[in-house]
């Protein structure tokens, strides 16, 4: 029997998203937001459904990972974190006039620091916006300092912070980010900067928004890298270019599934509330979840070791690398690609298998001369 308006029965209300999201994190907990570094590894697995879905509910990785029994060493340190915020300080000192000079601001006492302070993230953001379309209309500098920016993702809105956006007197954007790893002669690790451009291209993204909007703005498709110079304190600035990182975030992004549709495929009664559900309970709801394992996941996501553990027990072969996996085709377990190797199955014809095979002959053929010579 159906309900119609008219029909006198109740038809239950369908649970709005973000109570889905909040019965699945748990009523009780509150909600881990997701910054920029998380959303920028989340784009570089847009396939995992797991992240998607555990970061859009707010959930906190690090305690669900401890519970199911693989803790991961994930995150800055303690001692990090200080040397990172006293940095930070010292850049932005007396209005950032330091920050300001790297820029190549020649009078610093003339740029605007207007008050970014509001109710809520989403006065905050509303808030900066409106201080960058009134520094735009002036024509002036102006240092937003730790602004407030929200991008959608998966169908959730994502509030990212910045340590700092430039707006220049002719209408251009520049995100700023400073970091506490040092550049030595004028270069810092390559690993550590691609990181940081990652992550500000999530900025980049999130102020195009904000731009749109704006007669006469244009956000900067470079950013400015503040590190200290080679050993000290002193702070020493770079411009990255991030319109690479930027088209990869955004095409990634775009390929999320809406959370919310992740969630409903889900069993009734799943959740993730890591205070009243057990060990057992946390390990079945998280298999529940499809996830897409590869080695770079140990430097960005705080369930990589859970993944990787089940993802060898499965004999997948993502467990050796996004390339591997592409190499070896349709052969999708270790245990395949062992038995192509032997003869055992496969296809001769397929150029994996054809390559696996040849490979264990130039194998044997080099173990046959090793023993010869002995």
């Amino acid at each position: 029997m159906s309900a119609s308006p008219d029909s006198g029965l109740s038809v239950p209300p369908q649970t709005t998203p973000r109570r889905l999201l909040a019965e699945l994190r748990g009523p009780a907990v509150v909600p881990r937001p997701m910054d920029a570094r998380a959303l920028a590894a989340l784009a570089a697995n847009p396939g995992c459904k797991r992240r998607a879905l555990l970061d859009g509910a707010g959930v906190d990785k690090s305690a669900l990972a401890a519970r199911l029994g693989s803790p991961a060493p994930f995150g800055q340190s303690q001692f990090a974190i200080v040397r990172g915020n006293s940095f930070e300080g010292k850049v932005k000192a007396d209005g950032g006039r330091e920050l300001l000079r790297l820029i190549g601001v020649e009078e610093p006492d003339e740029v605007s620091v207007p008050d970014l302070a509001a109710a809520g993230p989403e006065g905050r953001v509303a808030r900066t916006a409106l201080a960058l379309r009134e520094a735009t209309a002036a024509g002036t500098w102006a240092l937003l300092d730790h602004p407030l920016l929200a991008l959608e993702v998966g169908g959730s809105p994502v509030y990212l912070e910045p340590d700092a956006v430039v707006v220049h007197p002719d209408g251009g954007w520049t995100v700023v980010e400073i970091k506490s790893f040092p550049m030595i002669d004028g270069s810092a690790d390559a690993a550590k900067v691609g990181a940081a451009a990652r992550q500000a291209a999530v900025y980049v993204l999130a102020l195009e928004r904000v731009a749109a909007l704006t007669e006469g703005a244009r956000v900067a498709q470079s950013v400015v890298l503040v590190c200290p110079k080679d050993f000290s304190n002193v702070p020493a600035a770079s411009v990255v270019d991030v319109r690479k990182q930027r088209s990869v975030t955004r095409r990634q992004l775009a390929r999320l599934t809406r959370v919310d549709e992740i969630a409903r495929a889900l069993p009734e009664g799943i959740s993730f509330d890591v205070v009243e559900r057990s060990a057992e309970e946390l390990t079945a709801a998280v298999e529940c979840v499809p996830h897409q394992y590869a080695p770079e996941c140990l430097a960005a996501c705080e369930l990589a070791f859970h993944c990787r553990s089940r993802s060898r027990d499965a004999g997948a072969v993502e467990t050796l690398g996004r390339s591997v996996r592409g190499e070896l085709g349709g052969l999708t377990t270790v245990g395949a690609v062992l038995a192509a190797a032997r003869g055992e199955e496969g296809d001769p014809d397929d150029p994996a298998v054809a390559a696996l095979r040849r490979a264990r002959a130039l194998r044997e053929e080099a173990l046959a001369g090793v023993t010869a010579c002995r």
